[in-house]
């Protein structure tokens, strides 16, 4: 005798997805999330089939089409994948690991989990210093600071989306070292600076905006964490603020304690 799994989420779980109308996200990415949030809650089963669109748009309360939408967001994410006459499946693919510590290096941070790890210059930039970047850097609101935006690749997929800011005055030639080497580690050595240490790391989860809906190939509203963090060197120099975008669906932020506390 075959089992069939009734689908059903429970009143408390769709509480708990929060779905609001009139609240500027979309009901679509609403539910996109709450999705997301149920996987990690048995909501697909042993095979990781995911409940049918008529019994997901009755749980949320909404219609197919709905539904629909929110099932294409994850697709396009690499959550899920649908398969003709089969239904929609889970996409078991595992998240890359990216250990944050006191020596936090994008390649070094991959080692072992990607094959190809890239990093390329998507804009860069003199600007007068934010009150936030010249607090961060230790200069005077209003100096001159290098931005650069960086886009990192793992075997060729968007894995993280950077703005850093340096010192125009200490490192005037940042950006064309960056274009020769392609890593922030070796164009700092090749500028004097030939070690450094996370002085500090905030994270927060927010909804991707659309340069990082663009250039982390994402669906609009899409998760991704964001690190704020301030590396300095050896004296204690502030040398680089920097805040990086990284999928949630795809990388998972992990805080080395051990690291952390050399």
């Amino acid at each position: 005798m075959t089992l069939v799994k009734e689908w059903k989420l429970p009143k408390e779980d769709l509480q708990r997805a929060g779905l609001q109308r009139g609240v500027g996200v979309a009901l679509w990415r609403q539910i996109a999330d709450g999705i997301r949030a149920g996987l990690a809650n048995d909501l697909a089963d042993e095979t990781g089939r995911l409940p049918p669109e008529s019994e997901l748009a009755l749980s949320f309360g909404v219609n197919r089409h709905t539904v629909r939408a929110a099932i294409s967001a994850l697709a396009h994410e690499g959550v899920l994948h649908s398969v003709q006459g089969r239904g929609t499946f889970v996409r078991r693919r595992k998240r890359l690991v990216y250990p944050i510590g006191a020596r936090t290096r994008f390649s070094a941070g991959f080692d072992g989990q990607a094959r190809d790890r890239q990093s390329e210059l998507l804009d860069h930039g003199q600007e007068p210093a934010s009150s936030q970047v010249a607090e961060a850097l230790g200069l005077g609101t209003g100096e001159d600071v290098l931005r650069l935006e960086t886009l990192g690749k793992a075997d060729g997929m968007p894995i993280s989306r950077a703005t850093s800011w340096f010192s125009a005055t200490r490192f005037p030639t940042i950006v064309e070292t960056y274009r020769e080497t392609k890593s922030i580690t070796a164009s700092l050595a090749l500028l004097g600076v030939n070690d450094y240490l996370r002085a500090s790391t905030g994270v927060e989860a927010r909804h991707a905006d659309e340069a990082d809906t663009n250039e982390l190939q994402l669906s609009p509203g899409a998760i991704v964490l964001v690190t704020r963090a301030l590396n300095v060197d050896p004296d204690g120099a502030p040398i680089q603020f920097s805040f990086t975008r990284f999928p949630a669906d795809r990388v998972e932020l992990v805080i080395d304690t051990m690291r952390a506390g050399e």
